[in-house]
């Protein structure tokens, strides 16, 4: 088998040594030397009694032996050639260890199972043949006092039995050994291709787990900011927007600064509230206490994914029922008590939905009047509420503020995350949110959510 220039590259990339033309090893080169020379000695011993046959000179047959034992040089590259020397030169009674290397060599090969078979076959039937003449030869010249029916039958058949036992111990060895140790080979170089695209695939699987949990704890992260942003900020805009009332009526309407101190409280107390829930959720989760052993690089996504999505919904389950259709008025009522006309609509048969359905619906609603709050103090507001077959629909729409500097008379600050929260949470239910300016100079936000 030859060795290819790729072969080579990975041999010397691994820091093996690489022999000389199509050797692989060095120690590969050394040993088919060494052989050769060997063979090569074999042959020239047995050429000197083959040119002594044939009449011919004694160098000649030297020279003739060590050319054909010297042919093992070429057996990786070229072991069909061998055998066929092999065969060539059986006639002679020469290169018997040429036969044995070339027959192990050839069957270990790549080389098809036809043309392994044809020549083993050539080299038995070669072999059978020589050792068969020589001892019929020999026990036909054997003067024994024997008749000479009894030498003749006696001497075939012992010509037969030494002819096959020759043949085939000269052949059948290499040819099952070759055979053997080409497949374990074989073998061996497709488990190790298996492993190595095994290997690759398994990386390129962790790639992919990286990307993966990059990618979701982006979104969990997004969604508690969400989730804080849509339990907080609603409470805390009407803090400020009942303070800046506090502060102007203070001295002039004791009465009323009284009651908005109240409802100062009230909602801080309830923004206190609902804030410890989001919080308790996400330290003390049920997914995020078995992973508390964990390494701390694997504890951010586990408790992330644990927190971020049961935040919602698991907080307000586990302390109270949490914002449901029915509270709308109540919101509503809180909006109105602190200096917002507005007013609440809803048509349609009213029906109990799922809890997330209610629950988005209700923030949808929420983030609005606070965006109202936060950009257009003292605007009329309507809320429209359907109820239809298969969905749910709101819409918050507000007019222009009735003074120029109204809209920031609180100084409610923006963080612009509003509108984006309310659009995820619509999509995730496969829903419909649009938002937008209206004619009039005012604002209005739509959502529509399969129910």
């Amino acid at each position: 088998m030859t060795a290819t220039g790729e072969d080579r590259t990975g041999a010397r990339m691994e820091g093996r040594p690489v022999g000389p033309w199509w050797w692989e090893r060095r120690r590969g080169a050394v040993l088919d030397g060494a052989l050769a020379f060997v063979s090569a000695l074999e042959c020239s011993v047995e050429g000197v009694e083959f040119a002594r046959d044939a009449g011919l000179p004694s160098s000649v047959g030297v020279v003739f032996g060590a050319l054909a034992g010297s042919v093992l040089l070429v057996r990786r590259m070229w072991p069909v050639a061998v055998v066929l020397v092999f065969i060539a030169v059986a006639p002679a009674q020469m290169g018997y260890l040429m036969g044995l290397v070339g027959l192990y060599t050839l069957a270990a090969s790549e080389a098809p199972r036809r043309i392994i078979g044809a020549l083993s076959g050539m080299a038995f039937t070669g072999v059978f043949i020589v050792w068969f003449v020589q001892a019929t030869q020999i026990t036909a010249g054997d003067d024994s006092g024997v008749s000479g029916d009894a030498v003749v039958g006696g001497g075939e058949w012992f010509a037969l039995f030494l002819g096959l036992t020759v043949a085939i111990g000269l052949t059948a060895p290499p040819v099952l050994l070759g055979l053997y140790v080409g497949a374990r080979r074989r073998l061996m170089e497709s488990l190790r291709e298996r492993a190595d695209s095994l290997e690759r695939e398994l990386q390129l699987l962790a790639e992919r787990a990286e990307e993966w949990a990059e990618w979701a704890r982006g979104e969990e992260r997004t969604r508690i900011a969400r989730e804080m942003h849509d339990v907080v900020a609603h409470r805390v805009s009407l803090m400020v927007v009942h303070a800046a009332a506090l502060q102007a009526v203070a001295r002039k309407d004791p009465e009323k600064a009284v009651k908005n101190a109240a409802l100062v409280g009230d909602m801080g107390r309830q923004a206190l509230t609902e804030l410890r829930e989001m919080l308790g959720v996400l330290r003390s989760g049920e997914g995020l206490s078995t992973v508390r052993s964990a390494e701390p690089a694997s504890v951010p996504l586990a408790a992330v994914g644990v927190a971020a999505a049961a935040a919602a919904s698991r907080a307000e389950d586990e302390v109270g029922e949490g914002p449901r259709l029915a509270e709308l008025e109540a919101l509503v009522g809180q909006s109105a008590a602190a200096g917002m006309v507005v007013e609440l609509s809803v048509e349609g048969e009213v029906r109990v939905y799922a809890a997330e359905v209610e629950q988005t619906a209700y923030r949808v609603v929420q983030e609005a009047l606070t965006n109202v709050h936060k950009h257009a103090a003292g605007a009329k507001t309507h809320v429209r509420l359907a109820h239809r077959s298969a969905e749910i629909a709101m819409q918050v729409e507000n007019g222009p503020p009735p003074e120029p500097g109204a809209a920031g008379a609180a100084r409610l600050p923006s963080g612009g995350n509003g509108l984006l929260g309310m659009k995820e949470r619509v999509a995730e239910l496969g829903g419909v949110f649009v938002s937008g300016p209206t004619d009039a100079g005012g604002f209005r936000v739509s959502a529509v959510i399969p129910a």
